[in-house]
């Protein structure tokens, strides 16, 4: 019985995405290995969407009414990274939902056009004091569809 040879990773280019947060690295993010941690690009993710959103209007982290809780993540490395490279986070929305958004995240070190991970988390908004899912606030739907590509 053959092999198939294992498909080619696709790496997503600048153009892949709607917005860009400019994120640095820290000494700190280096591990063992001389790279970025993989648990930094998952910082680096979050931090991107959330920025957005805060910059936007559309996140109060302490008093919002509605809020958006992580249900799902995940990350695929191409190529790393280290300190001191400046990371530039693409975001779009992958899929929105009636509760949710699935947000899409490609990490660019310094100038280079091909993402070196990418990644995604999903959003389900959710009544503060409940914290039961509630529909996508207009503002927000209207936001998320901007970032579709």
């Amino acid at each position: 019985m053959s092999e198939k040879p294992p498909r080619a990773k696709v790496r997503g280019r600048r153009a892949d995405y709607a917005r860009f947060v400019a994120l640095t690295t820290r000494w700190a993010d280096n591990d063992a290995y001389g790279h970025v941690n993989n648990v930094v690009y998952y910082a680096f993710i979050d931090t991107a969407v959330n920025q957005l959103l805060i910059e936007s209007g559309l996140l109060d982290v302490t008093g919002g009414a509605v809020i958006g809780v992580a249900v799902e993540s995940g990350c695929r490395y191409h190529a790393s990274a280290a300190y001191p490279d400046v990371i530039h986070a693409g975001v779009r929305a992958g899929r929105i939902g009636a509760s949710s958004i699935r947000y899409e995240v490609g990490l660019f070190r310094n100038d280079e056009d091909q993402a070196c991970a990418e990644g995604f988390f999903v959003h389900v908004m959710v009544a503060r004091e409940t914290m039961r899912p509630v529909a996508i606030p207009d503002r927000l739907r209207t936001f998320a569809e901007g970032l579709s590509t």
